[in-house]
């Protein structure tokens, strides 16, 4: 009597494919790609070529420069540095010195809060007022990334504090605001009114050195 012939078991794979599939959605779906968005600074226009740069003068007192070589030693107004943290202070007490105050100023000074006026201490070789005060930043090419965006945070961060507490807000607080509701909107440009953010960052010079 012949033996029947036995099949050898199969899996079924025809829905194998799919499987991967949903799999490969499952992952794209759930994973989270890091982006580097960099730093968002609004830059200026482009200069046109065939118009000579403009004659910028400024009183010196007025300008607040901090320079960071290849070392990332640091240097604010011309003196050594080792511990940024407090550079925010220096700069409130520079934008809101009032070393010179005209009538206008005197009322933009009169309308800050008493912890921003107790900053002031209306030196005549210091920022005439919070327009005319500018802060000037330049690093080597070979400053570190590190020491580049900490020291851009605390000089941002000295303005933001300005600007809270301008409106009895913190500074996180005040970057918080949504600029497309009206009331936030209000808070927003009163925070700011005769505060522009005077940050001059130069654009870096291989200077080299220790």
């Amino acid at each position: 009597m012949a033996r029947t012939g036995r099949k050898s078991p199969e899996v079924n794979s025809s829905s194998m494919a799919d499987i991967a599939f949903l799999l490969l959605i499952f992952f794209l779906v759930t994973t989270t790609i890091a982006t580097d968005k960099g730093l968002t600074i609004t830059l200026p226009p482009k200069a046109d070529p065939n118009q000579p740069p403009p004659d910028i003068t400024k009183n010196k007192r007025n300008i607040f420069t901090i320079q960071v070589n290849s070392s990332d030693r640091i240097l604010v107004e011309e003196e050594p540095m080792e511990d940024i943290t407090g550079l925010r202070k220096m700069v409130k007490e520079f934008v809101l010195n009032f070393g010179k105050i005209d009538q206008e100023n005197q009322a933009l000074y009169n309308s800050l809060p008493p912890s921003l006026k107790s900053l002031s201490q209306k030196v005549e070789t210091s920022s005439d007022n919070p327009e005319e005060a500018v802060i000037s930043f330049k690093a080597d090419r070979g400053t570190s990334y590190d020491i580049y965006i900490s020291i851009l945070d605390e000089l941002q961060g000295a303005y933001y504090e300005i600007y809270g507490e301008r409106v009895g807000m913190s500074a996180d607080d005040f970057r918080a605001l949504d600029r497309k509701k009206p009331e936030q909107e209000e808070k927003y440009t009163r925070a700011r009114d005769g505060f522009p953010m005077n940050i001059s960052i130069a654009e870096p010079t291989k200077i080299g050195g220790n």
